[in-house]
């Protein structure tokens, strides 16, 4: 499958209701405390980079990269589009990050994800991305509903 992906301004009706899916999917898994989940607005952070991803003219997911500082970013907004569910997109989207990542001269990422069982997808597709399990970064606490995961660059 031949997946694109492209910086976005968050202004397309299609990306806006994938972010309202994705907003909506982590607060039916996790109490509101434990949602990290950017909105709209806190995507639009300087400090962000937001790509939606196609297949064709299809919006198939996205994904962002804040940084943290000269040396780490951190993933945010991962999310594959229900009909593109197991087809790869959340790859393409996590290489494509990890390339910009190294692009940018970080020496590590970092992520946050849920912890229940709706998240093990996600928790799969990072470990067999070389992501292994860490205690909180930044400004994250510990808490049963979020498993953080790092990776060297």
């Amino acid at each position: 499958m031949n997946v694109t992906l492209r910086v976005d301004d968050l202004s397309g009706q299609e990306i806006r209701a994938l972010i309202a899916r994705h907003l909506s999917g982590m607060h039916e898994n996790s109490p509101p405390e434990s949602v990290h989940a950017l909105d709209i607005d806190r995507l639009k952070d300087p400090a962000v980079t937001f790509w939606s991803a196609w297949v064709g003219d299809a919006l198939a997911g996205c994904g962002a990269l804040k940084r943290l500082d000269a040396e780490r970013g951190e993933i945010k907004s991962m999310r594959v589009a229900d009909g593109f569910l197991g087809k790869g997109v959340g790859r393409a989207v996590l290489e494509h990050i990890l390339a910009e990542a190294q692009k940018r001269g970080f020496t590590s990422l970092w992520l946050e994800t849920g912890s229940t069982d709706a998240f093990r997808p996600a928790i799969g597709l990072y470990s067999s991305a070389g992501f292994r399990r860490c205690g909180p970064f930044g400004d994250y606490v510990d808490d049963p509903f979020s498993v953080f995961m790092t990776r060297r660059l």
